[in-house]
């Protein structure tokens, strides 16, 4: 993928996990107090360091309420990859993420996208480790072919934002690679 490429991603995640925090904090580089998405927020996010750098994302941030679950199939149709945001804190949801997340992958258009987790707060007093998150989201039992990563992040801080767009481009550069190997 050359530095013009431009990659579409669909994030999702149940409503309050940061969403709309994370990308906005990508498109300007600082904290945005943000209000829940009510439909959806699309921006277009050239990244500036890391192995991602150069690569111009355009990002669906689609709201994470109850009603609007069901349409999320509709905006990861032309995606190239899910970023599937989780709040670290709140253990009491993340089964409610799991069964999200399991009805997402399940739709035959998103079982070959590449999947990115991003446990967000992680800055939280009380917020599980990464392991506990793949461990209760059920990471390791996905599809074989299922590629994912999980990546902690601050949202507020941006901690972790880079490194989570690298590991995405990295999944989606895999994806096409091994595609053209078959």
């Amino acid at each position: 993928m050359g530095s013009s490429s431009s990659v579409q991603l669909t994030m999702l995640g149940l409503d309050s996990s940061g969403k709309t925090t994370i990308l906005y904090h990508m498109k300007f580089e600082q904290y945005t107090n943000a209000t829940p998405t009510i439909s959806y927020n699309c921006e277009t996010i050239k990244v500036k360091e890391g192995s991602a750098k150069g690569i111009t994302f355009k990002i669906w941030d689609v709201g994470g309420q109850d009603n609007k679950r069901p349409l999320w199939n509709q905006y990861t149709r032309s995606s190239d990859g899910i970023i599937f945001v989780v709040d670290s804190e709140d253990k009491e949801r993340l089964e409610e993420a799991k069964l999200e997340l399991i009805r997402l992958l399940k739709a035959p258009d998103n079982q070959k996208l590449p999947l990115l987790v991003i446990a967000n707060k992680q800055d939280l007093q009380h917020s599980l480790s990464l392991h506990e998150i793949e461990t209760l989201l059920g990471l390791r039992d996905l599809h074989p072919g299922q590629m994912w990563s999980i990546i902690g992040a601050c949202a507020i801080t941006g901690e972790g934002l880079t490194e989570a767009m690298d590991a995405m481009y990295d999944l989606i550069v895999k994806r096409k690679s091994h595609k053209r190997k078959k």
